[in-house]
């Protein structure tokens, strides 16, 4: 019956029978794929949320002090994520790449290679952003920054500079281990270090006298557990013996291709990040800055806890990408694009419908001045607009690093963020008079922008048609272009 059906006496039993046969298959495709992100994402939305969870917990122990010490800390912590942490998360993103690429080549010893490059890369730029922090104060003074907030975030951020160097290896470790799909054991260690973090805050803060430079120590004490119990698992699983297989000289070589990719890759992301960090600063020239930095601090920590589940599903997607990408599939990873999207829309609702829904108690887990918690609920709706356009463009972007196209990234981020979204934001908070409430709707036009753009980029171009060198030694990556006359 097969053979008669697959015959050519009848050409339209003949699609019908390919058409169902194909149908079948795509469908079975689309579950697997579905199965590997959810398996993927889901640990990784856990760890992302876990980590960024350390600043947020702090920021929560430090706002019950008053509101002087709540604008320090959220200031301090906005001009840490400026200055630091965004450009170290940036230049550790380059890892997608390389290791997901590496992996999926099964060139399994680059992995760990890269990964020092990595390391020392990245913890000898630590050094200079140290000294930064070590003159917030005065950089804050300069800048018209009020005198009371300034010193405060100022000492603050100096109890934190220990963590940037923390911050540097955890980067390094997440992509080593996330490239590689070994996703729960950083869940496990990250809810570890979360749950030990708040005994810590509630130590340092309420019980040892240092009140808010505590939950700065906290902070610092808190990565570094993370950053231990991380190498303590890549040393001795048996699961990263063939990634991980000890220190190399090989290390050493090749570092500029290195550092080029991790450059673009940490000005796509900073051009982002910083736009949002902006948008705190910016609120300290506000009349009732004191007010305006809390609620636009309070809103700006809420929307990045809200995109670590974003992040998640980026981090989920660059991996798949670049593991397909990096065996030589460019269909598979065309077919990982689509599953995610439709996964972001939906995760995007969602966050969106529940965002509104607590807007009424989300300012009381900050503060108890009922001012800054009227403002926040207010502030919330549009909160709920920008993680649902964040969250699908975070999707994409993380396909774009998985293919290695970070360069096209960076571009688009610039003309959304500041052709588009800080003169808008300057335009409705200074001009209009809309207060922080308009700075935040510059934001949501920034990221209109931003998604047009990233959407019409995956729409124009040709995935089967992309060109995807071998992969070598001396590159150590695929590099993918977009054939679609796209810059």
């Amino acid at each position: 019956m097969k053979e008669e059906a697959k015959g050519t006496h009848d050409p339209f039993i003949q699609r019908q029978f390919d058409n169902e046969e194909e149908g079948g298959s795509l469908r079975a495709e689309i579950v697997v794929e579905v199965k590997k992100q959810i398996g993927l994402a889901g640990p990784l939305i856990a760890v992302t949320l876990l980590q960024y969870c350390l600043e947020v917990i702090s920021i929560m122990f430090v706002g019950h002090l008053g509101q002087l010490p709540l604008s320090s800390a959220s200031m301090a912590t906005t001009f840490a994520s400026v200055s630091g942490f965004s450009v170290l998360l940036g230049m550790g993103s380059a890892l997608e790449t390389l290791c997901g690429q590496a992996y999926g080549a099964k060139q399994y010893r680059m992995l760990g290679i890269q990964m020092q490059r990595g390391m020392l890369t990245l913890t000898a730029l630590s050094i200079p952003l140290a000294f930064i922090w070590f003159y917030t104060t005065t950089i804050f003074i300069f800048f018209g920054q009020d005198q009371q907030i300034s010193v405060g975030a100022g000492t603050y951020i100096r109890w934190m500079i220990p963590c940037l160097f923390a911050y540097a290896l955890l980067q390094c470790l997440n992509r080593f281990l996330q490239t590689q799909n070994m996703v729960v054991p950083m869940m496990i260690i990250s809810g570890a270090t979360a749950l030990f973090h708040i005994f810590l805050c509630w130590i340092l803060v309420f019980k040892s006298g240092l009140e808010f430079k505590g939950a700065a120590l906290a902070n610092t004490i808190s990565n570094w557990m993370n950053v231990v119990l991380l190498v303590i698992y890549v040393k001795f699983s048996p699961a990263c013996k063939h990634t991980w297989t000890g220190f190399s000289k090989e290390a050493l070589n090749d570092i500029p291709s290195f550092l080029k990719l991790a450059v673009s890759s940490a000005v796509m992301i900073c051009l982002e990040y910083w736009s949002f960090d902006m948008v705190v600063l910016l609120s300290g020239l506000l009349p009732n800055p004191k007010l305006e930095t809390s609620v636009l601090s309070i809103s700006l920590n809420t929307c990045w806890m809200v995109y670590m589940i974003s992040v998640g599903l980026g981090g989920a997607i660059s991996t798949r990408v670049s593991n397909e990408i990096g065996a030589g599939r460019p269909k598979a990873a065309r077919l990982a694009v689509c599953v995610v999207v439709v996964i972001a829309i939906l995760e995007g609702l969602i966050v969106g419908s529940v965002t509104i829904l607590v807007r009424h108690v989300w300012g009381k887990l900050y503060s108890n001045d009922e001012e800054v918690i009227r403002y926040v609920a207010k502030m919330m709706p549009l909160l709920a607009l920008s993680d649902f356009l964040d969250g699908f463009q975070c999707v994409l972007s993380g396909a774009a690093r998985g293919c290695g196209w970070q360069n096209v990234c960076a571009v688009i981020n610039l003309g959304a963020y500041y052709a588009v979204g800080i003169p808008f934001a300057l335009l409705f908070a200074f001009i209009l008079h809309v207060g922080g409430m308009g700075l935040w709707m510059g934001i949501i036009c920034a990221l209109s922008i931003q998604v047009v753009a990233l959407v019409v980029i995956n729409l124009s171009t040709s995935w089967t048609g992309l060109e995807t060198n071998k992969y070598s030694s001396n590159s150590h990556r695929y590099r993918m272009t977009p054939r679609a006359g796209i810059f």
